[in-house]
């Protein structure tokens, strides 16, 4: 059977009040009505301000006086008193909602699910969706998803100040946001043609990110991108959702160089790391002092090597002249964006002052 819901009003109505409205418009005296049905003044004057319900026998007298039925009012308070029980239960679920959201308020970063949408700010609402984008049931679980917070490999700088509570928000809507998406079944042995297409999409760099995005999507690789929060320095995040592979990001430097790499290293990991192995996921969150950093460094020579192969490398390498015009010659050559190539020039040179007109912009 389908529940209806009944809708609680701000405040319930006694029947007393409609007696006072009906009294009022035949112009009755209310210590007159008291006599004409025998009742003492001051028990109607109860009745009327709703200190006093409307009895079975008073509705009967009311019936044969003002010819409103009797079930009228044994209705009418029937209503009333139901309206009551309904209110105090909701104002007792108000203060228990208060205090969830206390306690939500500890472990999430509110602000931020209110600037992407997710909440609508009405307690009710806000806390289910906040046990709908964090995959729980209780706060409780909020308490133990956060004191548990673990990410199989992950890269952290000690330099870098980072929120626990922020990181892990940025992880879950990542989750939540991939479980959402539909893409093409993931094939491992086409990850050569995805490559191949990728390189050309960084070479041309004309709208990057939505053409990694569908291309990506193509070849099963669900691609997210999570808006930037404070203190989460996020490069990249790889993980399985459900049958697929899946990259998020947060574009936080708007660089083509540094937007290819990225998804590359993380394709790297897909590719070494999470074919065979659904349960593993890496969390990038900085360049340096990694967590099993072997592990980085496979998917950081991976990008190397995808991005311009070694064969290539090796004679961009071993040229004395790194001028614009030179990296810009390799470039038309290779087809790999300029950006790319002086990018890992700086890189593994450590000249990272050096004056280039080359376009490194993404956007």
């Amino acid at each position: 059977m389908k529940t209806i819901l009944q809708p609680i009003p701000f405040e319930a109505t006694h029947p007393g009040e409609v007696l006072k409205d009906e009294l009022d418009a035949r112009k009755i005296i209310q210590k007159d009505f008291a006599v004409e049905i025998g009742m003492h003044k001051t028990m109607l004057n109860e009745i009327i301000k709703g200190k006093r319900p409307v009895t079975a026998d008073l509705a009967i007298l009311l019936e044969r006086t003002l010819g409103i039925s009797a079930e009228y009012w044994l209705r009418f308070q029937s209503q009333y008193e139901l309206d009551l029980a309904r209110i105090k239960e909701k104002n007792i679920q108000k203060v228990v909602n208060i205090d969830i959201w206390k306690i939500i308020k500890e472990y999430v970063p509110v602000n931020y699910f209110r600037k992407l949408g997710y909440l609508a700010d009405e307690l009710t609402t806000d806390i289910a969706k906040i046990k709908e984008v964090y995959n729980i049931n209780n706060v409780d679980d909020l308490v133990g998803l956060s004191a548990k917070q673990k990410f199989s490999l992950f890269r952290k700088s000690d330099k870098l100040k980072i929120s626990e509570k922020n990181v892990l928000a940025w992880n879950v809507v990542a989750k939540y946001k991939a479980a959402k998406q539909e893409v093409n079944a993931f094939n491992p042995e086409k990850l050569p043609d995805l490559i191949q297409e990728l390189q050309t999409i960084f070479f041309q760099n004309k709208d990057a990110v939505t053409q990694v995005a569908t291309k990506l999507n193509q070849y099963g690789i669900k691609f997210i991108l999570v808006p930037k929060l404070e203190q989460t320095p996020i490069d990249g995040y790889t993980f399985w959702s459900g049958d697929n592979p899946t990259i998020a990001l947060t574009l936080r430097h708007n660089r083509i160089d540094n937007f290819a790499f990225t998804i590359m290293h993380e394709i790297g990991h897909i590719d070494l790391h999470l074919k065979g192995n659904k349960e593993q996921e890496f969390f990038d969150l900085s360049s340096k002092n990694s967590h099993l950093e072997y592990i980085e460094k496979e998917a950081d020579e991976y990008a190397k090597d995808h991005l311009i192969p070694q064969s290539v490398w090796s004679i961009i390498n071993n040229q004395s002249d790194f001028s614009d015009a030179k990296v810009l010659k390799f470039s038309k050559e290779n087809k790999i964006n300029p950006a790319i190539i002086r990018g890992r020039i700086s890189h593994e040179n450590k000249q990272y002052a050096i004056t280039t007109s080359i376009d490194k912009k993404l956007w």
